[in-house]
Formats: structure tokens, sequence, C-alpha cells
């Protein structure tokens, strides 16, 4: 039942087709036209007619410029420990248990490697806006490593694409998805609940907000309003008021058996 929802949420959201447990990723920000909207825990991409997807070691290209005869591309090797994909005017930023990597997409079905951050084993969605990316690192089994240091929120300065670099760590409780607009940026933490932290600064986030009773995995935020994939269901909020959430609706989800 939850992955059912999940999908249809990606449905609305991009008018593509999901299964599994995929969701697609969010590139309201990107100025290239063609790219769906969804969550930083994304392991598929729409991006100029062409569906990137990845697995735990691959990205696979298909050119859907034909939705009715999509065409397998190119495979790219990854290495192993691959989670997540994020466009972002006209690259592609994959989150990985050892760090991110960097790919020129400039060219439908045909990207070419830039660089990579490395960090301390752990789970790592990433989103980026602007010159910044914003990458939660998160401890635990699932992720391969139990220390407590790894549950952080980067800031990543990608001005220079070939060379990103670290600019501030936050400590963080247990985080997994996020999703930056504009002037705010969210990160779920989790059984621990839902943080929204004003970007005024977009080097320094500044928490505003923690809502404890959310337990919250991924992010959709767009146009003022924000789906949250949470343990019990999908939560719709209002961000117009920048200082707080406004509850708008929740359907409810039964847990998995």
């Amino acid at each position: 039942m939850r992955t059912l929802c999940i999908c249809i949420l990606a449905l609305v959201m991009s008018g593509a087709g999901c299964s599994g447990d995929f969701g697609l990723s969010k590139s309201e920000n990107s100025a290239t036209p063609g790219a769906g909207i969804g969550g930083s825990t994304a392991r598929f991409t729409l991006l100029d007619n062409t569906l990137y997807v990845v697995n735990s070691t691959t990205l696979r290209a298909y050119d859907v410029s034909n939705s009715m005869n999509p065409i397998p591309g190119r495979q790219t090797k990854l290495g192993f420990g691959i989670e997540t994909i994020f466009p972002y005017s006209g690259n592609l930023f994959i989150g990985t248990q050892t760090g991110m990597l960097i790919y020129d997409a400039s060219r439908p079905g045909d990207p070419r490697y830039l660089s990579t951050y490395t960090h301390v084993l752990s789970c790592d969605p990433v989103v980026v806006q602007g010159t910044l990316a914003y990458v939660t690192l998160r401890s635990g089994a699932d992720c391969r490593n139990n220390a407590v240091a790894a549950n952080l929120l980067e800031v990543i300065d990608v001005s220079n694409l070939q060379a990103p670099r670290i600019i501030r760590s936050i400590p963080m409780i247990n985080p997994r998805g996020l999703g930056v607009d504009g002037d705010v940026l969210f990160v779920c933490e989790g059984d621990s609940g839902l943080k929204m932290f004003d970007l005024t600064n977009p080097t320094a986030p500044r928490l505003m907000q923690h809502l404890e009773g959310v337990r919250s995995y991924d992010v959709i935020p767009n146009r003022d309003v924000l789906i949250v994939t949470g343990k019990d269901g999908i939560y719709q909020y209002s961000y117009a008021d920048r200082k707080q959430l406004k509850l708008l609706s929740k359907l409810a989800i039964e847990p998995l058996a």
C-alpha cells in the first residue's frame, strides 16, 4: 500500500510511470526543461527526454522521447553503494554510501564524470540549489555505519563542479531525505520528526521549526506546499509562512506487515 501511494504521488507530480519503491528526483530549480519533481531519495529521474536510473552499482540511460518505445542507452559503472540521483542544471548529483558523484548530463544519454566528494561511510541523499549542495549523512545498520558522528547535514560548495568542497557540517539526529526551495530547507529526521531551516544565509542553515510528531522519510517542496512521505502516511504542509508549517492534509497508510 505504501509503495502504491508513493507511486501515485510520483505520477501526479511528473506524468511518468513507476514501479517498486522508486521515486522521481526533484528538479524544480533546474534550468533544464522536461524534468520531473520528486524526493531526494529517488533512484531515477527524467532529464531532457532521457530517463536516468541507478542501482547499487550502475547508472543506466533510456531515451524516452517516444514514451511508447523507450530505447535503452548507455550503462555507466559507478562503483558500489549507489543510493540516489538528483538532477540540476544539466548535471546529475549521485548520492552514494561513501560520497557524492557529479556527472555532466548536457549530452542526453551520455553522462560524463566530473568529480567525487568523499565522506565517511553512511547513507547519503543530496539536493542542489545554485552553487550549493545539501547532503545528509545518516548512521545505522542499514547504512553500514554506526558512528554517531555520521549523523550530519553538510553544506558543499559546487561552484566548481570538478572540485566540490565542504563549507559546513551541522549535527543531526538521524537525517534522511531533504528538500530545498529558495530560502527554506527541509530535512527529515525519521522517527525524530521533520525540521525546517532558514536559508537567508544559504551557507549557514538556521533551524526555524522542529515537528517532533511527524515520522518523516522524504519531502517534495514545491510552490509553498510541502509533501512529506512518512512512516504512517503522506502529509501536505503549507510553508507560505516561513516561520511555521501549517498542516493541510494527511493520507494515512497502513504499515506493511
